[in-house]
């Protein structure tokens, strides 16, 4: 899974239309973020890439390109 498909999948988790997100956005501002989509997001790193996501970086991630570097995925340019 590229970059491209990974901001993909994570519209697809929020309920955002598909492209919305570029890797520049503050998780704060995401109105899905939430704790339903914190699971949500270590459930797909899981299932797609097969890793364990650490709860305490997880917690440290401020922006989309951080979930991206945590699923160990280059933000695509």
């Amino acid at each position: 899974m590229d970059g491209k498909d990974f901001l993909l999948a994570l519209d697809e988790m929020l309920e955002l239309p598909s492209g919305t997100l570029t890797g520049n956005e503050t998780l704060e501002t995401l109105e899905g973020w939430d704790s339903l989509a914190v699971i949500s997001f270590i459930a797909l790193v899981d299932e797609k890439l097969g890793l364990v996501v650490e709860g305490e970086k997880l917690a440290r991630a401020r922006t989309v390109a951080d979930l991206l570097a945590l699923a160990g995925i280059a933000v695509p340019a």
